[in-house]
């Protein structure tokens, strides 16, 4: 049905373009002895009146221009309407040299666009096809055939490989950046505190559907090494960092999480403690069991319900200009008390409003498929090593023994 919907709108199209074609042939094949049947107006004006061929009128160059433009809003529809909207960004180069017809076929091969001899008329019309540049560029099959062509305008600048630690808050990978050259870190800082795909032009992301709403992007900030151009937008920058977390967390990762009563957000949040925390791989899974038994009814007496967790407390104090970091230590409890934030879990029950740094793939999976205990304490010992307790009493055993 679609096809024979299709072929009237062909016809009538083939039929113009072989009009006006013919037009274009019959105005560029005038004779010298034809241009004698005009009459010339005004002394050196240099203007034609047509006596016997209103043919002769025509401009062929802007005639041509007519008849493309004529076609290309034939097909609007198509050259609007990116060819995924959820497509991702993908790397794409244009050799020295390169034709516009080379590129076009390219494009269409990688389904970046449907429709390649369409988006060559575009070109053309648009003369794109005598500016191409060669070199390095982003581009998307959320993007329309227009937006495409504009983009083809401006090459990338040199690519930096930067590496992006676990456990860092958004401010020490916002100085990263800056320091790589790829973007200001008050610039990247600002988009991850707003929290919102739509306003930095980004697609939505599965594994960011149960963020709440003004919640910053901190903890998706998935870390990594990755090729990023010089002078990056923020946008640039997250969407390599969310495509990356959406790869990562497989689906069988995402079948758990979705059977095991936290949300991708409170798994996140979780594991951005237990990063901070564990120093030994090892541990994660015994050091995210003790915090999921504290808020279970599994553990009794001070934690019940609280994680207690120094990280929070030092994410809650903020950055230490004296010790030039983003998460100083205390000396006591009662100094962390001190900070009243939602995100001091000393003072808060349950997890905190959001996570405190990017966690690895391990510690998500650490949160994901905990260890089997009843630990509801630990302690640091020697050498990055946590002794675990059941009880309160036994936990206050270790901090003599371990602690003194």
């Amino acid at each position: 049905m679609t096809l024979l919907r299709a072929i009237p709108r062909l016809l009538l199209t083939l039929v113009v373009i072989a009009a006006i074609a013919a037009m274009i042939y019959m105005a560029r094949n005038y004779t010298a002895s034809q241009v004698d049947a005009y009459e010339r107006e005004g002394t050196g004006s240099g203007l034609v009146r047509n006596i016997d061929a209103p043919w002769r009128n025509f401009n062929p160059d802007n005639l041509e221009n007519q008849i493309l433009t004529f076609y290309l809003n034939l097909n609007r529809d198509t050259l609007e309407s990116p060819l995924d909207p959820a497509g991702e960004a993908q790397p794409f180069e244009v050799a020295l040299g390169e034709t516009g017809f080379s590129v076009s076929e390219r494009l269409q091969d990688l389904d970046l666009i449907g429709d390649a001899s369409l988006f060559r008329l575009y070109m053309r019309l648009s003369k794109i096809d005598q500016r191409l540049e060669a070199g390095r560029f982003s581009i998307s099959p959320a993007m329309n055939m227009p937006e495409i062509a504009e983009a083809l305008q401006s090459a990338r600048g040199e690519d930096v490989l930067v590496r992006i630690p676990e456990g860092k808050r958004a401010e020490e990978v916002a100085r990263i950046l800056d320091d790589a050259g790829v973007i200001d870190a008050a610039g990247f800082i600002a988009a991850v505190r707003t929290g919102d795909t739509a306003l930095l032009g980004l697609p939505d992301y599965e594994l960011l559907g149960d963020k709440p709403p003004g919640v910053s992007f901190e903890g998706y900030l998935f870390p990594d090494t990755y090729r990023l151009p010089v002078n990056a937008t923020a946008s640039d920058v997250l969407r390599s960092m969310f495509v990356n977390l959406e790869n990562r967390v497989d689906d069988t990762l995402r079948a758990q999480i979705a059977s095991g009563g936290l949300t991708m957000h409170q798994v996140l949040t979780l594991a951005s403690i237990v990063e901070r925390e564990a120093v030994l791989a090892d541990e994660r899974p015994l050091i995210a069991s003790t915090y999921r038994n504290r808020l279970t009814d599994t553990c009794a007496g001070q934690v019940a319900g609280y994680l207690q967790a120094d990280p929070t407390a030092q994410y809650a104090i903020g950055y230490d200009s004296e010790l030039d970091t983003w998460w100083p230590t205390v000396e006591t409890v009662e100094e962390y008390l001190a900070f009243n934030s939602p995100y001091n879990t000393y003072l808060y029950p349950g997890l905190p409003p959001g996570p405190i740094a990017g966690p690895s793939l391990a510690s998500v999976e650490a949160v994901v498929f905990p260890a089997d205990t009843v630990y509801c304490y630990f302690v640091a010992s020697s050498g990055g090593a946590h002794v675990f307790a059941t009880t309160g009493s036994e936990h206050e055993i270790n901090i003599q023994t371990y602690q003194r």
